[in-house]
């Protein structure tokens, strides 16, 4: 367990309530409703609270930026999806990796009963309408471009940009309902609040960025530290600690001040920039939950 230190974290950004309602709202105007996961963190990045929002209405978890996550975790973490019966794809929204897996996977097994149902009725033509959802910065935007070969949705790498709904088509059979990002008013489980801060789903000025940083050498000095020394060459084990690993790294990037201090801050910055920006490597912060008990 770390001993490095972080305040806790908390979110109440005043756009999110108006969202959950929106949510509620147009529910009864879609068929299905598609989840946007980072798959990184498949779990820290669902919101707790949209199986209650979407009740009645079939699911499918799209684990987005497959790239930048560890590919054997992912498959794991697809494995686990469909152990318990939950539909689940994975996919790269920016390269469109893993497309066609979702339309089949959507129209043969999420919406199979309603499309035979139509089928049956000679309303085969019916577009078939999902709401699309997800916490800010997964990926929803890019996700809506890229399935319908435009660039409708804005994107912007930074969490809480789409701010009102739009409806996208995807060909001739889809409608896609693109809802605003959502988070939930409070983290219970501070482990969740500090993946969604790695990934940059929570905007950084609410956080300690030294601290985060620190948080963040431990767990790749544990678990990826081939990465790190290919990266920065920096030689770690795992029971080093983040305060010594972020002055490590501060060092190996010739990050001094006068004196000959290491320039921390600098150093946390460029490290959570280029974990964000896949540059370290493909790295996944969380694995099935079986496992983790197990």
């Amino acid at each position: 367990m770390s001993e490095t230190e972080i305040k806790s974290i908390q979110w109440f950004p005043g756009h999110m309530a108006k969202t959950r309602r929106a949510i509620k709202e147009n529910l009864s105007l879609v068929d299905a409703v598609v989840e946007i996961i980072d798959a990184r963190i498949p779990l820290s990045s669902q919101n707790p609270e949209m199986g209650k929002m979407t009740a009645g209405k079939p699911r499918l978890f799209v684990l987005n930026k497959r790239d930048m996550a560890d590919s054997t975790v992912t498959d794991r973490w697809i494995s686990w999806f469909r152990s318990k019966g939950i539909a689940a794809v994975s996919m790269d929204c920016k390269t469109g990796k893993g497309m066609k897996s979702f339309t089949s996977v959507l129209e043969n097994q999420v919406l199979k009963d309603l499309l035979e149902t139509r089928r049956a009725k000679g309303m085969s033509g019916t577009p078939t309408r999902i709401m699309i959802v997800g916490i800010p910065n997964v990926g929803k935007s890019s996700f809506i471009n890229r399935m319908s070969g435009s660039k409708k949705a804005r994107v912007e790498d930074r969490p809480g940009v789409t701010r009102t709904k739009q409806w996208v088509k995807l060909g001739d059979r889809i409608e896609m309902l693109d809802m605003p990002g959502v988070l939930w008013p409070k983290f219970d489980d501070q482990g969740v609040a500090r993946r969604l801060a790695f990934t940059g789903a929570i905007k950084d000025d609410i956080l300690d960025t030294e601290t985060l940083a620190m948080l963040l050498l431990e767990y790749l000095a544990e678990n990826y530290p081939e990465m790190l020394k290919s990266r920065y060459k920096m030689d770690t084990s795992a029971e080093m600690k983040g305060p010594e690993l972020l002055e490590l790294l501060g060092r190996k990037r010739g990050m001094l001040i006068s004196g000959g201090e290491v320039d921390t801050e600098r150093a946390a910055i460029m490290l959570l920039d280029e974990f964000r920006a896949g540059k370290i490597g493909c790295i996944s912060l969380e694995i099935p939950e079986d496992e983790q008990n197990g």
